[in-house]
């Protein structure tokens, strides 16, 4: 297939783009300008870098000509940022997933798969493990403009035949995990335990999140691009919780050595436990997560210390 990812250089999008140019696809990347490639692709692999901007009606409907498919990974906001400016979260990725949608109808691209947030668009669990018709009540903006994308691309699915899958994804870690945009507590976590500085954890730690390995989040998205089933919206999530507080020993345990914690007040917005079903994916999409917490934890550690050039 001819696959546009769009945010196909970043963490997610590169751990994706790998998956597929392994099974052969041809891809075409497009990222923000001056984003350079996450590394050299070899003469066999067939890959299309462009910049541009998800605003721009032009970029985006240069990109989507001649596409079998389209994978959407961008988000210009973070949860815990987004309430600070929702109309900016609104404008950047709302209106231009709309912009992305109609291009897509006048170029002919019939596929979708869209990352939103198996963290933030069902607020707090009112049972668990989550499954996918749990109630959706998103309390930062994040999630509600998360949610607005889910409904606008099933109704294109409907009112123009694209097939569309919605990856509700839990909270990924791995390799090129972003530390400087505190994009995850693993990738923070770990950055700050090599370099023997203090962890900041807000509320007691108790707080209870399902972490999912970043390869299992590239397979997710290779078997819903084979996807004929009549499902739309998944959970992808590793199913087990863990708290804070067991994160940073697990950490400790990977490390061989004792992290510094510092205790905050917690925070409005941080549900206490968000732990997501994944029975429908393992079901539907033959999915399911492979790569354990403690072996990821280990993985990711390995490639923070290449990086630091420990």
């Amino acid at each position: 297939m001819k696959i546009l990812i769009f945010g196909g250089g970043g963490f997610i999008g590169s751990a994706i783009a790998d998956r597929l140019l392994a099974d052969g696809h041809s891809l075409r990347i497009f990222e923000r300008p001056r984003v350079e490639p996450y590394r050299k692709f070899e003469s066999t692999e067939s890959v299309e870098w462009v910049t541009g901007d998800l605003m721009s009606k032009h970029d985006v409907s240069e990109a989507v000509d001649g596409m079998d498919a389209v994978l959407h990974l961008v988000s210009t906001t973070l949860p815990k940022t987004s309430n600070d400016d929702p109309i900016y979260d609104v404008q950047t990725n709302l209106v231009a997933t709309l912009q992305m949608l109609n291009a897509m109808v006048e170029k002919h691209v019939s596929r979708i798969v869209f990352i939103s947030s198996g963290g933030t668009v069902y607020g707090a669990p009112t049972y668990l493990p989550v499954d996918e018709t749990h109630p959706t009540d998103p309390q930062v903006s994040y999630g509600i403009t998360k949610l607005a994308i889910e409904k606008y691309i099933l109704m294109y699915q409907h009112l123009h035949g694209i097939k569309a899958t919605v990856l509700r994804v839990t909270n990924p870690y791995g390799e090129r995990q972003r530390v400087e945009t505190a994009q995850g507590a693993v990738g923070v976590f770990l950055s700050r335990a090599l370099k023997n500085e203090s962890i900041q954890i807000w509320g007691d730690g108790s707080v209870t999140r399902d972490y999912v390995y970043v390869s299992d989040v590239a397979e997710a998205f290779a078997l819903s691009l084979k996807y004929e089933g009549p499902y739309s919206v998944f959970n992808i999530s590793s199913g087990t919780g863990v708290s804070i507080n067991e994160l940073i020993e697990r950490i400790e345990t990977v490390i061989d050595g004792k992290i510094a914690k510092e205790y905050l007040p917690g925070r409005p917005y941080d549900v206490p436990v968000s732990v997501l079903n994944n029975t429908l994916a393992a079901r539907e999409l033959n999915w399911t997560p492979k790569v354990r917490l403690d072996d990821g934890l280990k993985l990711t550690t390995a490639w923070m210390k290449r990086t630091m050039g420990k």
